[in-house]
């Protein structure tokens, strides 16, 4: 398929799972193997809001165009699969293209059954040492989820780009992805390329919550159009990492944005506008250390100096 025939997925909308019961009590983690968590009650009413919110965002965003459809990506959690089954709810079987179990977009794994006292000291320890990179005994760290996630990425481009899922043209496409809190904050660090630091600042989704990264007029993927700027602030998201959200609402897919602090700012402390000016300031550099080091040659040999006086046939 070529590029000007590729079907780019209007949206793609991260779901973390409804209210489990490792949420209600984290006791439930001694027992039961994390991926067999299930939903509560409360849980699968969200998840069942939550399919009616998506389908009212997905059909009334553009009632001149109702020919839309969407396609599930979903964690092989249970508490994963029962979202996605109550969310499935309000759809109907022509809208739904299809359903992958994805298993790169599971939870973090933090090892095999939970000794409660010892996770709630391995998490303390988690926050003196970093959320990214501190890795759970016999379980991962932020970073192994990271690169599981990129890898899930680079298969959703090849189903766009071999045109996998045998998407009519004519219909508004939409990917959802069904997830964990943890693992939509790191699909978003990937995406939009966000620093370490950013992550860490994060928080994480609730119940049920919804983010949806929509297309642009440019061809590029932003927040900014779906969510307010308030709620983007509120998700932990800094006044530069919003900046960029908006300004991706009309960049053009592939545009570079020059001024985005995290890509130069964060790494150099001054860059030199033209080559000249670089060489200007490399020269006076170079200029002011020699200075430096004639100052030092003067010093020293008026201490030798000095020192000989003093002395002044007194030392043997």
């Amino acid at each position: 398929m070529s590029p000007d025939n590729k079907l780019l997925p209007k949206r793609i909308i991260l779901v973390r799972h409804g209210e489990s019961e490792g949420n209600l009590d984290t006791a439930a983690y001694t027992t039961t193997p994390d991926p067999k968590i299930q939903l509560t009650e409360s849980g699968l009413l969200q998840a069942q809001e939550a399919g009616a919110r998506l389908h009212a965002l997905i059909s009334s965003s553009n009632p001149s165009s109702p020919e839309w459809r969407v396609y599930f990506y979903v964690s092989p959690y249970d508490r994963t699969r029962s979202t996605l089954r109550e969310i499935g709810r309000s759809f109907s079987r022509r809208r739904v293209i299809g359903v992958r179990e994805e298993c790169r977009i599971r939870e973090q794994d933090f090892g095999n059954f939970q000794v409660e006292e010892r996770m709630r000291e391995t998490k303390e320890d988690r926050e003196r040492f970093g959320r990214f990179f501190y890795r759970f005994p016999e379980g991962e760290s932020a970073a192994d989820v990271f690169d599981r996630v990129s890898s899930f990425l680079e298969s959703l481009w090849r189903d766009i780009d071999m045109n996998r899922l045998h998407i009519n043209p004519s219909h508004e496409l939409n990917f959802v992805i069904v997830s964990h809190g943890l693992t939509s904050r790191v699909f978003l660090m990937k995406w939009f390329k966000w620093t370490v630091e950013q992550f860490e600042a994060l928080n994480n989704p609730g119940n049920s919550e919804i983010r949806v990264m929509e297309l642009g007029q440019g061809g590029d993927y932003s927040l900014a159009i779906h969510h307010t700027e308030e709620e983007l602030e509120k998700w932990g998201l800094s006044p530069e990492m919003i900046a960029d959200q908006k300004w991706r609402v009309n960049a053009h897919k592939g545009e570079w944005k020059e001024d985005c602090k995290w890509y130069f700012g964060d790494f150099f402390d001054h860059l030199a506008d033209s080559d000249k000016e670089c060489e200007t300031e490399a020269a006076t550099e170079e200029e002011e250390q020699q200075h430096e080091e004639v100052e030092n040659n003067l010093l020293t040999n008026s201490e030798d100096i000095n020192e000989e006086e003093l002395c002044n046939g007194q030392c043997s």
